[in-house]
């Protein structure tokens, strides 16, 4: 297992971008995931998408983030 703040901290407050299909993303936030017992990998959420890798730091998804606007009254 790797350190996720070195790897990512130099992202949250910088212009430094990760590369996502052509883009230049954000990073806003990451962590770890785990099944309820042991640490699984860890995951990082962009402006746009929240991506998982393995402990290996393989990637294995992208899902898309959808932002809900509602109306003020």
């Amino acid at each position: 297992m790797f350190n996720l703040d070195e790897r990512y901290h130099s992202y949250l407050n910088s212009s430094k971008r990760m590369r996502i299909d052509g883009g230049a993303e954000r990073v806003k936030a990451y962590g770890y995931t785990d099944n309820g017992k042991e640490i699984t990998g860890h995951y990082v959420v962009t402006d746009n998408y929240k991506l998982y890798y393995d402990k290996e730091a393989v990637f294995l998804k992208l899902e898309p983030i959808e932002e809900v606007a509602q109306e003020v009254a």
